[in-house]
C-alpha cells in the first residue's frame, strides 16, 4: 500500500507541470497586454477612434483661368451629388423607395447603379444622381435619418463665365472612366483615381497637371449608421489623427482679350466658321473662336448620354475647334505669297503691267478669271486690290511650284503654328516631292496655276493665315502663337512666365514685303478694292479676301449667283487682315465656310474684331482715322454727287438738243 506521502509525490511532478503552464500562460497575456496596451497601445487607440470615424477625400479646387485684363473666364462652383455608401445601407428596400421619390428616379435604376459599382469596397459613397438641385439637397437631409447610407456630398464643379464664347480654346473636363484611367497614368505619371477629373480639351487638357493641385483628406465621426456627427479637428479624443488640407491648383493668366473674343462669337452670329486675333509682334493670341460651339460648364457637371451624342452626331460639328483642326483652301488670300515669290524670282517688277483678259489657256485646258469681262493691264498693285486671277495664271507658268514652296512655307504654311492646344493639324503645301511620293506621278504645270490662287491641293487653318499676314506686318518675323501669359499660384507667386518666340525670319526683301502691304493697303481702303465696301472707320485695314471653291465648277456655275445654289456647293469666304496699316499692331483671319465670298461674309467679321481692339487699345489713332475717314467718305460723296448732276445737266442737254 502506498501512504499519503507516496500519493502526494507521484502527483507532485504533474501538478509542477500544470503550475508552470498556468503560470506561463499568465506571462504570456500579460505579455500580449503590455504589448497590446502599452507598446502598441497609441497605434491600436488610434485605430480604435478611427472606427468611429470616416476619412473622406478632399477635392483640390483647380486653379482658375483669367483673360489678359485679369476678367475671370473659368472658376469653381459647388455641385451637389446624392450618394449612398453601401457599408451602412441597412434597410435597402424602404430607403430606396424613398430616394427614388425625392430624385425622381426608379428604384431599378438606382440598383443598377449600385451593381455597376459593386466590385469597389463597400465604405466608398456611390454617387446615385449628380448635380442635384436645392430642393432635392434640403429633403435629403431632412430625410437622413431615415434613410441610413444615403447623404449629399459636395463637388466643386467647373464654370465657364462665357458659355460657347472661346469654349474650344479653353477646354473642357470630365471625369475619367475605369478603362482609361490606366492609360492617363501612364501617359501623365500621376496617381489618377477613379472619380478624379481631367482636363479633356483645349488649355484644361494641356496644361492639366498645372492646374489641378494636390487632394487633400479630413476625418469626421459618423455613428452606426454612418451618418456624420462632426468634423474631427485632432483635439483631445481624437488627438493624432490630422486632416491634411487640399493644395489648390495654379492659376492662369491668357493672352485672350474677353472684349475681342466676344466681338468674334457675335460676328459669327448664324454662321459656321472660326477667326483668330493675334498681336503681330509676339504672337499672342487676342481672340480664337469657332463656330458652332459647345457649352463647356456641361461636361464638369456630368453631361447626359443625349446630349453628347447631339453634340457629336452634328453636322456642323461643333465639338471641332475650326481654327486649329480644321484646314482650307485659302482661295485669293494666297495669292499674296504668290506675290512675294513672284517678286523675289524676278518674274514681274512692282509696276510692271500684264494684260489679263477674261481667259487663260494652258493646253486644251481653259482658265477663267472671276470677272467675266476680265481686268485689263494689271501690275502687282492692282492683281491683290481686284484679285486678278490671269494675271497669278500668267505668273505660274513661269514660276515653278518649288519655289513657291521655297518661299511660302517661310510664312508658316505646311507646318503646325506651336500654339500650345492639342490636335492641331499642320495644313498642306504641295511641291514636286511631295506628288511623287503621294500619287507616284510627276507635277503638272497646270497644277501649279490652281495653286497660285490658293486653290488644288494648298490648304491653311486660320491661325495659319492670321500668323502668315502678322510676318507680313511685322516685316518678316514668324511668331510662334501663344496663349498663356503666365502661370500663378493662389497667393499670386509667379510659377512661369512665356515670352514671345521667333520661329523664323524670312528671307525676302523688305522691298518686296512693302510692295505687297501697298497692295493690301488697296484691296480694302481704294474705292475699287474688293473689300472697299467692309473696310469700316478709324481701323485703316491692310488685307486679302478669298473665295474658297469646295469643288470644281462648269462656266456656268462659275459665273451664277453663289447664294442661289445648295448650301453645301456653296464657296467659303475667307478674309486676313491687319491693322492699322502705318504701325501694324493686330492681324486677324476669319473663315466663314460656305459663305460665298471673303469679302461679304469674312471680312465684317475682321472688321468688328479690328475696331474692338483699336478702340481699346488705340483709342486716340482710332479717333484720328475716323475723323480722317469720315472726311474722306464726304468727300467721296459729293464727288459722286457732282458726276451724277453733271451727267444730269448733260443729259438734258442732249434732250432739249433733239
Amino acid at each position: 500500500m502506498f501512504g499519503e506521502d507516496d500519493i502526494v509525490r507521484s502527483h507532485k511532478g504533474r501538478a509542477d507541470l500544470i503550475f508552470n503552464i498556468v503560470v506561463g500562460c499568465f506571462i504570456i497575456i500579460l505579455i500580449r497586454l503590455w504589448y497590446l496596451q502599452i507598446y502598441k497601445g497609441d497605434e491600436f487607440y488610434k485605430y480604435s477612434v478611427q472606427n468611429r470615424l470616416r476619412k473622406e477625400t478632399v477635392k483640390a479646387p483647380r486653379g482658375m483661368i483669367f483673360s489678359r485684363n485679369n476678367q475671370l473666364l473659368v472658376q469653381n462652383v459647388p455641385r451637389f451629388d446624392a450618394i449612398i455608401v453601401p457599408q451602412y445601407l441597412t434597410n435597402k428596400k424602404e430607403t430606396l423607395s424613398k430616394l427614388s421619390k425625392i430624385l425622381d428616379m426608379s428604384e431599378k435604376s438606382i440598383n443598377s447603379i449600385l451593381k455597376k459599382n459593386a466590385y469597389q469596397a463597400r465604405y466608398r459613397p456611390v454617387i446615385i444622381k449628380k448635380n442635384i438641385s436645392q430642393k432635392e439637397v434640403a429633403v435629403i437631409e431632412t430625410e437622413n435619418s431615415k434613410m441610413p447610407g444615403v447623404s449629399v456630398q459636395t463637388f466643386i464643379a467647373r464654370e465657364y463665365a462665357d458659355k460657347e464664347i472661346g469654349s474650344h480654346a479653353l477646354g473642357y473636363i470630365s471625369e475619367i472612366s475605369q478603362s482609361k484611367i490606366r492609360t492617363f497614368r501612364d501617359r501623365d505619371n500621376y496617381d489618377y483615381k477613379l472619380g478624379d477629373f481631367i482636363g479633356q480639351a483645349g488649355i484644361e487638357k494641356n496644361f492639366d497637371l498645372d492646374l489641378r493641385g494636390e487632394d487633400g483628406y479630413q476625418f469626421m465621426e459618423v455613428d452606426a449608421r454612418g451618418r456624420m456627427k462632426r468634423l474631427i479637428g485632432g483635439k483631445n479624443l481624437f488627438a493624432g489623427i490630422e486632416n491634411k488640407p487640399a493644395t489648390p491648383g495654379d492659376n492662369i493668366r491668357l493672352t485672350i482679350d474677353r472684349d475681342m473674343q466676344r466681338t468674334a462669337y457675335e460676328s459669327l452670329e448664324g454662321k459656321v466658321g472660326a477667326a483668330v486675333a493675334v498681336d503681330v509682334n509676339t504672337g499672342e493670341i487676342l481672340a480664337m473662336v469657332s463656330r458652332p460651339s459647345f457649352d463647356p460648364t456641361e461636361f464638369s457637371r456630368g453631361i447626359t448620354r443625349e446630349r453628347w451624342n447631339k453634340l457629336s452626331r452634328d453636322e456642323h460639328k461643333p465639338m471641332t475647334d475650326r481654327t486649329i483642326q480644321e484646314h482650307y483652301s485659302p482661295g485669293s488670300t494666297f495669292k499674296t505669297f504668290t506675290a512675294i515669290a513672284a517678286l523675289e524670282e524676278k518674274i514681274v517688277t512692282p509696276t510692271q503691267e500684264v494684260s489679263c483678259p477674261p481667259t487663260f489657256r494652258l493646253g486644251r485646258r481653259v482658265f477663267h478669271d472671276w470677272k467675266r469681262n476680265g481686268h485689263g493691264p494689271t501690275d502687282i498693285y492692282k492683281s491683290l486690290r481686284r484679285s486678278v486671277d490671269v494675271y497669278f495664271y500668267k505668273i505660274a507658268t513661269k514660276l515653278d511650284i518649288d519655289d513657291l514652296y521655297k518661299y511660302a512655307q517661310q510664312f508658316g504654311f505646311n507646318s503646325k503654328t506651336g500654339v500650345p492646344l492639342p490636335r492641331e493639324i499642320p495644313g498642306l503645301l504641295p511641291n514636286k516631292e511631295w506628288k511623287l511620293k503621294k500619287t507616284g506621278e510627276p507635277w503638272q504645270k497646270g497644277e501649279t496655276l490652281s495653286c497660285v490662287i490658293g486653290q488644288s491641293y494648298v490648304l491653311a487653318t486660320p491661325i495659319q493665315l492670321a500668323m502668315a499676314y502678322a510676318t507680313i506686318a511685322n516685316g518678316g518675323k514668324l511668331m510662334q502663337p501663344h496663349l498663356i501669359k503666365e502661370i500663378f499660384s493662389s497667393d499670386g507667386t509667379i510659377k512661369k512666365k512665356f515670352s514671345p518666340k521667333v520661329v523664323n525670319t524670312v528671307t525676302v526683301s523688305q522691298d518686296s514685303l512693302e510692295h505687297v502691304k501697298k497692295g493690301l493697303y488697296q484691296v480694302v481702303n481704294h474705292r475699287k478694292g474688293t473689300a472697299w465696301w467692309y473696310r469700316g472707320r478709324g481701323i485703316r485695314m491692310a488685307g486679302k479676301s478669298g473665295t474658297s471653291q469646295v469643288r470644281s465648277m462648269s462656266k456656268k456655275e462659275l459665273f451664277s449667283r453663289c447664294v442661289d445654289m445648295p448650301y453645301e456647293d456653296r464657296h467659303h469666304g475667307i478674309f486676313v487682315a491687319f491693322a492699322p496699316f502705318d504701325n501694324p499692331k493686330v492681324a486677324v483671319a476669319a473663315v466663314v465656310e460656305h459663305g460665298c465670298s471673303g469679302s461679304g461674309a469674312a471680312a465684317p467679321v475682321v472688321r468688328n474684331v479690328t475696331e474692338t481692339y483699336m478702340k481699346k487699345y488705340e483709342p486716340e489713332l482710332y479717333a484720328k482715322y475716323s475723323k480722317e475717314d469720315k472726311e474722306y467718305a464726304r468727300k467721296i460723296y459729293l464727288e459722286e454727287k457732282r458726276k451724277k448732276e453733271e451727267a444730269a445737266a448733260k443729259k438734258k442737254l442732249e434732250e432739249e438738243s433733239e
